[in-house]
């Protein structure tokens, strides 16, 4: 097996020190001549020197990475923010280490430590789980930089977020200006402040339009995902409504099957939307309605905030508010006679 090419081998190369190849390498080079400079960089690609990953922490005092910490990496909403993520870390020269610990506080703590003894500059948390004792505990402790989600219910720190009682409303009053007057939202046990953001916007524009929340509205409770809305098929139907806010478009694309299963045709017999704008929903049949988050641009934003964060420790704290919009597509209609 070949022998990888060292700092030593390459500096011997140039017929310069360590010193000099480290600080060309790194971007400090300034005080050696362009000639130098150039003589350096062309012999790293002739030799295909990669800079050891470790020695350049060490000479750096920064690991040039970032954790994310997501409660579920399979949920297309989180692929999605990952993606906006990588994107940005890689236009700013971080390396993202991505982790999914399905709402499990014991992992979530085991990648936090984990992460810490890898001198991960900062992180990204889009869990809802992560408590200020472990902020406290794990992260202020070590003095490492965080950014939270919209979902985690924490207040302190910088923040993206997205405005859900905002997009609860439009999800409501859609409904209603297509004349619908029956409705079930479908939501998982113990929502999260977001959700709760949604659907506390729901029940202000149904109130709004002089329905009783309690008569008008009913809410069942699944978890959320595909398979949670196909389980709240016969709660749907045992319901009144001719109108579903399912709270994530996970849960509506769940609904479809069960919906396709009973034979009950959307929007026809009944109208279903969710709630993220995720990519499947230009691939079922019916294409979903929806309240479109910016998923892409959080994964960027929460990037861009996170390192401002690193590179100055002491600013104030960052909080960036991104609009949500309603996506109409084909399955919603107005509710037949």
């Amino acid at each position: 097996m070949r022998k990888k090419t060292t700092i030593r081998d390459l500096a011997q190369a140039a017929d310069v020190s360590v010193t000099t190849v480290s600080q060309i390498l790194n971007g400090k080079g300034e005080r050696f001549s362009s000639a130098t400079q150039q003589h350096v960089l062309k012999l790293q690609k002739q030799l295909n020197y990669v800079p050891d990953f470790n020695a350049r922490n060490l000479i750096m005092k920064s690991s040039q990475t970032i954790g994310v910490l997501v409660p579920n990496i399979g949920n297309p909403f989180f692929s999605t923010f990952i993606k906006g993520i990588q994107e940005t870390a890689r236009e700013l020269q971080y390396i993202p280490l991505i982790f999914g610990a399905n709402h499990d506080e014991k992992i979530e703590n085991y990648y936090l430590e984990k992460m810490i003894e890898r001198a991960t500059g900062g992180l990204i948390i889009a869990s809802a789980s992560i408590t200020i004792a472990t902020i406290d505990s794990i992260l202020k402790k070590n003095g490492i930089p965080y950014l939270l989600m919209d979902q985690n219910p924490i207040v302190e720190g910088d923040r993206v977020q997205t405005n859900d009682f905002s997009g609860g409303e439009l999800a409501a009053q859609h409904l209603l200006d297509l004349g619908h007057k029956h409705f079930a939202v479908t939501i998982p046990n113990n929502p999260t402040a977001n959700l709760l953001g949604r659907l506390n916007g729901f029940r202000y524009a149904i109130e709004r339009a002089g329905l009783v929340f309690a008569q008008a509205v009913t809410v069942i409770y699944s978890p959320m995902t595909k398979a949670g809305g196909y389980l709240a098929t016969q709660d749907v139907l045992k319901s009144s409504a001719t109108g579903v806010f399912a709270i994530n478009d996970e849960m509506a694309i769940g609904l479809y099957r069960g919906m396709m299963q009973n034979n009950v045709r959307i929007p026809t017999d009944i109208s279903i939307m969710g709630y993220d704008n995720i990519d499947l929903d230009e691939y079922v049949t019916p294409k979903l309605t929806t309240v479109q988050q910016p998923i892409l641009a959080m994964g960027e934003m929460a990037t861009r905030l996170l390192v401002n964060r690193i590179k100055k420790p002491m600013m104030t704290p960052q909080k960036v508010d991104l609009p949500v919009s309603l996506v109409v597509r084909q399955s919603t209609s107005a509710p037949r006679n």
